[in-house]
């Protein structure tokens, strides 16, 4: 009978090359980070704020977004509803981006019905257009609704609507932005864009603003406590 022997060792490159396969193949499967560690997260939110879009590109990407949603509904009004609920949570996200982006003494939340409104008709608008909206009324019939007026809106500037299809207002999308921040602010109301063409501004659209109930109520009891 032959005597057995103890197999020698494996080299010490064997051993290291042993080691990290188990590690490279775990790393394949999970989050992949760049050279020096770093995500999108960690970018500070101020380094982008005077950054501008090219129109081109979101001429290209509200377009596809229109088509979209035209495919997948069966009316004029059918279409606004959803161009309104794709812009809505982009209102709840601008809302957080914009307060954080206000210097301290001014980054709270507005609790009253103008401040909420100059917010939206400056900030809000300057941010997404890089100007303030043209007007801001408050209706003389009820006192629930508000009226925020922009003689150009950017986002009919690039759609092509036909003649059967004449009332659409693409401007919706805008409508469901701010009714997003009014709801974010604790102001639930209903947004709605409406095309009052004239002879200067063809395309002038006025967002009608109708706050619910509960909102005036609070409106009349902080009155009464200043």
């Amino acid at each position: 009978m032959s005597s057995s022997q103890p197999s020698e060792p494996p080299p010490s490159n064997a051993l290291q090359q042993q080691q990290q396969l188990p590690q490279q193949r775990g790393s394949t499967g999970g989050l992949r980070y760049p050279s020096n560690r770093k995500t999108i997260y960690d970018r500070n939110l101020n380094r982008s704020r005077t950054a501008e879009l090219s129109r081109a590109s979101f001429a290209y990407l509200f377009g596809e977004m229109v088509s979209y949603a035209q495919k997948r509904v069966t009316g004029i009004q059918d279409l606004e509803k959803r161009l309104n609920s794709q812009g809505y949570p982009l209102g709840l996200r601008l809302l957080d981006l914009l307060l954080y982006r206000e210097p301290p003494r001014t980054a709270t939340r507005p609790i009253r019905i103008l401040p909420l409104l100059q917010f939206i008709t400056t900030i809000l608008w300057k941010h997404l257009f890089s100007r303030p909206a043209d007007a801001l009324e408050r209706s003389k019939d009820n006192e629930d609704e508000y009226m925020i007026s922009d003689n150009d809106p950017l986002v009919n500037q690039y759609i092509s609507i036909p003649k059967e299809m004449s009332q659409l207002n693409c401007a919706a999308f805008v409508a469901g932005i701010v009714e997003g921040v009014c709801d974010g602010t604790g102001f639930p109301a209903r947004v709605t864009a409406h095309g009052v063409p004239s002879e200067l501004w063809p395309g002038k659209t006025v967002f009608l603003i109708k706050f619910e109930p509960e909102v005036l109520e609070r409106e009349a009891f902080l009155e009464k406590g200043r």
